[in-house]
């Protein structure tokens, strides 16, 4: 291996290092709550040093942000290569969108943060394209394949749809829990909750069994 080759994969490790600190406090102390200093004693660097691998703390979050984009895309391509009914394709979306907050929860904390007021009003122009350029095609993909399975018209609505309930759940179940109350929508309330959106969503098919 030559030094630049090795360089190249330290560098690689060192900001991998950083993101996964910034994961981990993301977590637990939510965006607001995590600071570049944090982050550097997390992965006990220097500040000045995490601060050479990423310009701001808005800039480690957008890496995030990339990552978990690519991680959706890479997910609905699975779901897309799939022969399923309509019944299934809206379940398997479904458990998608569960398996990203078992295994990322960060990813949905990230989605939040875009609805706020001025959120990425400090990145470039460049990137912030970027960001809509990607996660807007990953919406794209979403409708792509709900418009496959419902047809009409209705893949894009049925889309913001899902996406939107689930995420709406999620942030419900949080600050449910924040709170000291009971853990709810369960994962039983979720698969219920599913139900009467695939009935509303698919009213034909359900007729057809009664």
């Amino acid at each position: 291996m030559g030094v630049q080759e090795r360089r190249a994969r330290e560098r690689t490790a060192r900001k991998e290092t950083i993101l996964d600190a910034a994961r981990a406090l993301l977590l637990e102390r939510g965006f607001t709550g995590t600071t570049t200093k944090q982050i550097a004693d997390r992965c006990e660097l220097s500040e000045a040093t995490v601060f050479f691998y990423f310009k701001s703390k808005d800039e480690i979050l957008t890496s995030l942000l990339f990552e978990g984009i690519d991680f959706w895309r890479r997910g609905l391509d699975k779901v897309a290569a799939l022969t399923l009914t309509p019944e299934e394709t809206l379940s398997r979306i479904w458990k998608f969108f569960a398996q990203v907050h078992k295994e990322h929860p960060e990813y949905y904390q990230l989605s939040a943060f875009l609805a706020r007021p001025q959120a990425i009003s400090d990145v470039s122009e460049e990137v912030r394209g970027e960001i809509i350029l990607r996660s807007g095609e990953n919406f794209q993909q979403l409708g792509a394949l709900l418009e496959d399975a419902l047809g009409q018209g209705k893949g894009r609505i049925a889309g913001d749809l899902l996406w939107a309930s689930f995420l709406g759940l999620m942030l419900v179940r949080e600050s449910r829990i924040n709170l000291g109350s009971p853990r709810h929508p369960t994962d039983r309330d979720m698969s219920r909750i599913l139900k009467l959106l695939t009935h509303g969503l698919l009213p034909e098919a359900h007729d057809g069994r009664k």
